[in-house]
């Protein structure tokens, strides 16, 4: 295809998936579903498992291998607006207020899980061909656990926000640990990719990069752009020079996590954490986010459903192995989130609404998934199973945490000196 061809099926790509993910959304707040699941579900039906299954000329019609060159970096640069976003709402002045707590429930919620995957990737690596060759069992093990410890934080972010939880004890230590939780997960993720590679040094330059970049951003950039800031808050108004200058800070920083293998996502949300607050902050997701979140982020749910070929599961034995994959990313994430924060002295409640949240892995999951198999760390029939997981624990997260916490804003525990 000429780069016109690419350019022509782009634009009816876009409108396709834009049409076709609202009406899913529809259906899905019907049953009290975020956009976020129904966006998921129908980048998968848009896949091989549905379209591709019945229809398989239209699919092939209207994503074209040679396309995929054009949708790709767009949802990659989707996902990095967004998690910018989600780093411009990112309080630490609230997560250091139960630093104990959420740093005892992201323990729980990594050790556990991390647990219960390592084990499943050691029964697929030992006693099935489902891994890759080029898959070491050491890879298997810790990829598995990786998976299962993350946190759909963007959506968690979500909940919080549209909930009035901010300055709640359940949103303080939810925050905090899928904050670390999320961190904890890039780090392991970079173990795999550069074993992967057999180059352990690449691990140090990605673990290392990391922890450095995070420490420019906080201690270097952001007191700096703090100090810029001062002038724009008393004009009370960002010019469209400054939040271009904004916006490419963004992209240096989801550069550099990119180039180090840690994935854009996390250098966007260091950088929106760095961002200063009030008319910045506030001008930024205002201009920034219509424009993320309905337009560019549903082309990465499209492009993971590509991806995501039910049709492989296709024996009762690779649907039990689903199953266990399922129990326990529910048990060692779920359950054991909600007994560390019991066992920090939260209340039941809402202990249970943390235990929830957490549990969820959308969007953040689907992206590591991606990144296994794009880097053949896992076949096509895990990748499956997995987003088959992300999508079941996301989609169980609206409605039982409606039948904890309730509709409406909540009014539980605030932190000492915060509003709700």
């Amino acid at each position: 295809m000429t780069n016109l061809q690419l350019a022509i099926q782009f634009f009816l790509q876009l409108g396709i998936i834009l049409i076709f993910c609202r009406l899913v959304g529809i259906i899905a707040a019907r049953f009290g579903q975020p956009q976020v699941v129904a966006e998921m579900i129908a980048g998968v039906c848009m896949g091989p498992s549905l379209l591709g299954l019945f229809w398989p000329e239209v699919g092939e019609a209207l994503f074209p291998k040679e396309s995929m060159k054009v949708l790709f970096p767009v949802s990659q640069l989707g996902l990095a607006l967004y998690m910018f976003i989600v780093g411009l709402e990112f309080r630490m002045d609230i997560v250091r207020k139960r630093f104990g707590a959420s740093v005892a429930v992201s323990f729980a919620g990594m050790a556990a899980p991390f647990v219960l995957g390592a084990a499943v990737g050691w029964f697929f690596h030992e006693h099935t061909s489902l891994f890759p060759q080029a898959t070491s069992l050491r890879n298997a093990m810790i990829f598995m656990g990786a998976s299962m410890c993350i946190t759909a934080f963007p959506m968690l972010a979500r909940i919080i926000h549209f909930k009035g939880l901010a300055g709640t004890t359940m949103g303080t230590v939810a925050i905090g640990a899928g904050a670390i939780d999320d961190a904890a997960a890039w780090g392991m993720l970079a173990v795999v990719l550069a074993s992967f590679n057999g180059d352990f040094s690449h691990a140090l330059l990605s673990i290392g990069g990391g922890i450095g970049y995070v420490v420019l951003a906080q201690v270097v950039i952001r007191p700096v752009l703090a100090l810029y800031a001062a002038g724009i808050e008393r004009r009370g108004k960002l010019s469209d020079a400054e939040y271009a200058f904004f916006l490419a800070l963004m992209c240096l920083g989801a550069w550099w996590t990119d180039y180090i293998e840690l994935h854009a996502v996390f250098g966007a949300f260091v950088m929106g954490s760095a961002m200063p607050r009030g008319v910045v902050s506030r001008t930024l997701i205002e201009r920034t986010q219509p424009l993320a979140v309905a337009l560019i982020l549903p082309l990465f749910f499209t492009y993971s459903g590509l991806n995501t070929r039910l049709g492989l599961l296709n024996t009762g034995y690779l649907w039990l192995l689903c199953g266990a994959v399922l129990v326990a990313a529910i048990l060692g994430k779920g359950v054991a989130c909600w007994a560390a924060a019991r066992a920090s002295g939260i209340s039941n409640k809402e202990a249970m609404g943390i235990g929830v949240l957490m549990n969820a892995r959308g969007l953040m999951e689907l992206i590591i998934i991606n990144i296994g198999l794009q880097r053949g760390v896992i076949s096509a029939e895990i990748f499956a199973m997995l987003a088959i997981m992300a999508v079941i624990t996301t989609l169980m997260a609206s409605p039982i945490f409606e039948r904890l916490v309730g509709s409406g804003t909540f009014r539980g525990e605030p932190e000492p000196g915060t509003e709700i």
